[in-house]
């Protein structure tokens, strides 16, 4: 041990300033036994970033919290090394709970009994750190516990905790490894720190590192998963839309397995589930805009509220279209108006319409679209049988093959139509219940029915064949390419048909009234009848039996 300076005889005048700074650093060492090993101190007080440490000198020592790899409380007894003053002229201490070997039989036993021994890195050599433990010592870059060599200069100086991995005393090789104990206290530090944390507890944490399933989050030395499920009620894509490494956010523990360990966080736990106050915010057939998040094959999820998912099945999309494929309506991002449908909570179900929010074109295409009236609509589609006529949004007409044309027989519509080409047509049938509407083209070309239907009027009498009668009514020719519709009661539908053809040439011929009776209409009867409405829009001719 070097003497000190001022205790030598010498005179102060003899001693210069870098003597005394380095025997002013020195004498608490002195006075607190003497040598660099380490020694028992008693917790005194926390203060900021400063743990105040007593270790029996006038003065005391200050750790820094940032030193401290274990939780410590005034009363705590500590071992503790010297290594100089700060700058307010604290001791400043290390806590190493080590001690250094003093010869070979120590490092001997040391290596043995596989002990934490202190030493001191006096510099940077080829491949490592040199460090002094008693003797001189070599330890590999790579077991030092540092990546970068940036790192590995910043030890240089610094007391180090290390072991020893190899040891030959006779060639006085000496192989230390500081990387083993870094791993052992930061997995005793870990240990400590998960036993300290609860389930239930709500912890602020940074951001380590986010992954597609979700972010790593350190939340005071341990690290914990928020999975991306856990992240907000509402459905997250991307985690790393909702966090970045650094962030500091405040989770909640979810749970914890102290075995593996693992240790699952919450963000979204932090407030109420939206699911369990929906029923006193939505009702029934109300109107909302929602945002359409996701599509599948069934339907397509509407975000209605952050956390609440709305469904609109692929049945609720269009009241006439058939909708082969919900995007075929809807694509992600779409903001759309919907019908709440049905409610249930407690499976966090939500039914939506969209077609319920158009409202149903049928309500007001009764008297639209009334039988007779002429129309104008869009050909849709092509059929064999026929063409689907759009005449209004969401409601289309079938304008069957036999109506297209009246001086032909088709035997495809697209002989005369093609899709996209506007056509003009009269309603023939209407049908609410079943949203069916039947119209025709031919029924507007000019016909025999037209100049039979101007040269008459209701209330006129006039003789015809019966074509056919069923369901209550009979088809009447009244001339070539002219025929009414004679509705019957029960006393005057037939039972079998007899032919009179020849009686009705000679009625034609000679204008003269066919036989009366109150038999029983029957197919080729002539009979004579009164017209009872006329209606040139849809060439139809309404009579009754007289």
């Amino acid at each position: 041990m070097n003497p000190n300076p001022l205790e030598t005889g010498r005179e102060p005048e003899d001693v210069s300033f870098e003597e005394a700074l380095k025997a002013y650093d020195e004498a608490p060492r002195r006075k607190a036994g003497g040598g660099d090993g380490p020694r028992k101190g008693i917790v005194a007080g926390i203060v900021g970033d400063r743990v105040f440490v007593d270790i029996g000198s006038k003065a005391e020592g200050v750790i820094p919290v940032s030193d401290l790899k274990w939780e410590v409380k005034p009363g705590d007894e500590i071992p503790v090394t010297i290594v100089g003053r700060d700058s307010e002229g604290y001791l400043l201490l290390s806590p190493m709970a080590a001690k250094r070997p003093r010869d070979w039989s120590a490092i001997d036993r040391a290596f043995q009994g596989k002990e934490i021994i202190a030493g001191q890195v006096t510099g940077l050599v080829k491949g490592g750190l040199s460090v002094d433990i008693g003797v001189r010592g070599f330890m590999p870059a790579s077991r030092s516990g540092c990546r970068e060599t940036a790192d590995l200069e910043k030890l240089v100086g610094q007391e180090i905790r290390c072991r020893i991995s190899q040891l030959d005393i006779e060639d006085e090789n000496v192989i230390l490894d500081r990387r083993t104990v870094l791993e052992e206290e930061a997995q005793a530090t870990r240990q400590t720190l998960l036993d300290g944390i609860q389930e239930g507890a709500v912890v602020r944490g940074t951001v380590r590192s986010v992954m597609d399933f979700g972010a790593f989050v350190d939340i005071g030395g341990v690290d914990g998963l928020l999975h991306v499920s856990d992240m907000s009620w509402s459905r997250v894509a991307d985690a790393k839309s909702f966090v970045a490494p650094g962030d500091s956010i405040e989770v909640k523990v979810l749970q914890i397995d102290r075995a593996k360990p693992r240790i699952a966080l919450g963000v979204k736990q932090l407030s109420a589930d939206p699911w369990t106050t929906v029923a006193e915010r939505l009702t029934v057939g109300q109107r909302l805009h929602g945002t359409v998040s996701r599509v599948t094959d069934f339907g397509a999820f509407v975000e209605i509220e952050p956390g609440v998912d709305g469904l609109v099945h692929i049945s609720e999309m269009s009241w006439t279209k058939r909708v082969r494929h919900p995007q075929d309506v809807v694509k992600p991002g779409d903001r759309v108006e919907a019908v709440v449908l049905g409610i249930h909570p407690g499976d966090k179900k939500i039914s939506l319409g969209l077609k319920q929010a158009l409202g149903d074109p049928w309500e007001a295409a009764a008297q639209q679209f009334a039988v007779g009236t002429v129309v104008e609509g869009t050909v849709r589609s092509l059929q064999k049988f026929g063409a689907f006529v759009e005449l209004a949004d969401g409601v289309d007409g079938l304008l069957h093959i036999s109506d297209v044309v009246a001086d032909r027989r088709l035997n495809h519509p697209n002989e005369v139509l093609k899709v996209n080409q506007k056509v003009r047509a009269v309603v023939l049938e209407f049908d609410r219940e079943k949203k069916r509407i039947k119209v025709g083209m031919k029924q507007l070309e000019p016909d025999s029915s037209d100049e039979y239907i101007g040269e008459r009027k209701a209330g006129d009498e006039v003789v015809g064949r019966v074509l056919r009668v069923n369901s209550g009514e009979a088809r009447v020719e009244l001339g070539e390419g002219v025929v009414g519709i004679c509705r019957l009661d029960r006393g005057a539908q037939a039972s079998a048909p007899t032919g009179f053809g020849a009686q009705l040439a000679a009625a034609w011929k000679r204008d003269a009234p066919a036989p009366a009776g109150p038999e029983a209409l029957q197919a080729g009867q002539i009979r004579s009848f009164r017209i009872t409405a006329l209606d040139p829009a849809s060439k139809s001719i309404t009579l009754s039996l007289l």
